[in-house]
This record gives C-alpha cells, structure tokens and sequence, in this order.
C-alpha cells in the first residue's frame, strides 16, 4: 500500500466507510493515482485525523474504510492575525503564506487607511481565502485550520476582543520571548488566553487607531520591531509570524 504526500479534508472523520466529496476524491484517484487498498491520511481541520483505506477508487466519490480516528497531540493554537484590508490579491497572498503555519485564525479589518472599496462586503475574496487555508491545512499536514474572519471594522473588533495583542511597532522589542507571549498564568495553570497580531494595511494604522490599541484594557499588549526598513504590508504580516511562532 502506498500513502501519497498529502493530507485529504474530510470534514466529518469517523469509525466506518465514508465517501469522499468530488474535489477530494479527483485529487486521490486522479491527481495522485490512489487505488483501491492504498491509504490516504484524512483531516478535518478541528484536531482530528485518521487513516483510511481506499475500498472503491472512483474521482467522484471515492469510498474509504476508517478503522481509528485520532486526536492531534497538541493543543489548538491561540495565535491570531488580524490584518487591515489590502487591494488586489494581497490579503490572498497573506492567507496563503499565513495559513500554513499554527494560526487559530485570520480576520480582515476595515481601518481608517484600508484600501478595499467601502461598499464591497468582500464575500468572493473571504471565499477565496477560505480555500487558500484549505488547501494549506493539507499541505501542511498541521491539524487544526486557520479560520478566515470579517471583514470587520477595527472599532468593533477592539471593542469586543478579550485576549492579548501584539502590535508591530518601531518601538517594539526586536524579539518577544516566547513564554513572555504564550507561558502559563502567574498560579502554573496553562494560559489559554488568545493572542492576536495586529498588521495595518499599506501605511500602517492611523494615529488614533494605534493609540486606541495601546489603550487596550482587555488584554497584555506586547510592542514587536520589525527591524529598521520599511515592509509592505504582505511582508510585515509574514514577517512578524516568524518572529512570533
């Protein structure tokens, strides 16, 4: 039996035979030449997974027998990315880098400098950046997927977010110790606080924006420095995360 290098989605995994949905199934039997009796490694995306054995190899509903399904070993993770709204394809492109790594989510914010049209509900790019993080949640073979949020105005989304915030900022540390960010509470207890990076769009957040974010009394706010050029946007998101993860 051969395994192919990919994770396969299957939002509903359990004990038994289950029938895969048509892009699945063509990627298995088509894409990767999967035949009946070969093994596909199932996720769904919610910390689950197992091992399914092919019994019916067909590119439309692909039939595969679950004998165990197992949990992740790890916890989900607590890290967010919460990025101002870009034009073009750059919030794509974000999702697409972003969403490979341990990121619980990623919500679009509407800011003062964003540079989507105002009266576009964004709903074809939240689509499309929903299957980017698909199809990094296979690639990856991490299990949990990044969940794709908003668009949402920054003003509302501070005012009702509890957790802890990273802001990128010049003023920052160079680098945030890991367990500063993401260790246990002061009584031992393990921390299950989330913690949110803030990327502005192309110039940044306003003045007001910035100063509102480190008014913020829901939660720590930690200071992050880039370096000492200036990022695109795109960059600084990806950039940050490295730092951070």
């Amino acid at each position: 039996m051969k395994t192919p290098d990919s994770r396969f989605y299957c939002p509903l995994i359990a004990v038994g035979l289950i029938t895969l949905d048509e892009n699945e199934s063509s990627h298995a039997v088509r894409v990767c030449r999967a035949q009946a009796g070969d093994t596909l490694q199932l996720c769904d995306g919610l910390g689950h997974y197992a091992d399914a054995t092919i019994v019916k190899a067909d590119s439309k509903a692909c039939e595969v027998r679950v004998d165990q399904v197992e949990n992740a070993p790890m916890a989900k993770p607590r890290l967010n990315l919460a990025i101002g709204c870009l034009k073009d394809d750059a919030l794509e492109e974000v999702v697409f880098h972003a969403a490979q790594t341990e990121l619980d989510s990623i919500t679009f914010l509407r800011t003062e400098f964003s540079q989507e049209p105002k009266n576009s509900d964004l709903h074809k790019l939240v689509r499309r950046s929903e299957l980017k993080s698909l199809v990094s949640l296979k690639q990856s073979k991490k299990p949990w997927m990044t969940r794709i949020e908003g668009p949402i105005e920054f003003d509302a989304w501070l005012k009702d977010y509890k957790g802890d915030l990273i802001l990128c900022d010049i003023d920052g540390e160079k680098n945030l110790d890991h367990d500063t960010v993401f260790g246990a509470n002061s009584d031992g207890r393990t921390n299950d606080t989330p913690v949110t990076l803030l990327v502005g769009p192309e110039g940044g957040f306003s003045p007001k924006e910035i100063e509102a974010i480190k008014k913020f009394a829901g939660g720590k706010i930690h200071l992050l420095n880039l370096g000492n050029t200036r990022l695109r946007a795109r960059t600084a998101a990806v950039v940050a995360l490295g730092k951070i993860i």
